[in-house]
């Protein structure tokens, strides 16, 4: 009787040994993989930086730009081509989350990104502002980013925002669809008017 209990429980003693060059491979296999999948992340956004190589510089805010109609703090979540969504933008900074402080003026928005590059849009840049749900890889509830879009080189841009008081995005929306409309209706004003002028001398 007392044989087959020692042997029992030198069974469950061996069992309790860890085989640690095993587990060691295996931790080392796991850390390679981790490295691997960061490197071709690292690899695919510089590859996408290179494709993007057209695109301009980013404008800056003009010295003088008047004051604020209105102010924003929260999160920059990034820009993609304008209606997909998926098309990251990642040229000059502009793959980059960040805190963000925008400020909108009669001369455009102004994108002031701490520990990142800072970008202004022109008002004439400006072509529509809406609520959505989700961008480059970022999805909230329904209307939980602030999506504007805009002209860059011979691209149009949608970027994201994300304010810290949600519930001011929509006076953003209608403020920034305004502009636009005014800005435009102006702009085709003083196009006609300088039709007619054109046409009046010719004669």
């Amino acid at each position: 009787m007392t044989q087959p209990l020692a042997v029992l429980a030198a069974e469950q003693k061996s069992a309790d040994v860890t085989d640690w060059p095993d587990r060691i491979g295996w931790i080392v296999g796991l850390l390679l993989f981790i490295a691997l999948v960061y490197w071709l992340m690292r690899q695919g956004w510089k590859w996408r930086g290179t494709l993007q190589g057209d695109l301009p510089a980013l404008p800056a805010a003009p010295s003088a730009p008047g004051p604020a109609r209105l102010e924003l703090s929260g999160r920059y979540h990034g820009s993609t081509t304008a209606g997909q969504w998926l098309d990251r933008i990642v040229a000059h900074g502009l793959g980059t989350r960040s805190r963000v402080e925008l400020t909108l003026t009669d001369a455009g928005l102004d994108v002031v990104r701490p520990g990142a590059t800072d970008f202004f849009i022109p008002v004439a840049q400006l072509r529509e502002a809406r609520l959505d749900k989700g961008i480059a890889g970022k999805v909230l509830t329904e209307g939980g980013l602030l999506i504007v879009t805009w002209g860059h080189g011979d691209r149009l841009i949608d970027s994201g925002f994300r304010s810290d008081r949600a519930a001011e995005q929509a006076e953003w929306v209608e403020t920034l669809n305004n502009m636009i409309d005014m800005n435009s209706t102006s702009s085709t004003d003083t196009t006609s008017s300088t039709t007619i002028t054109t046409e009046g001398t010719a004669r």
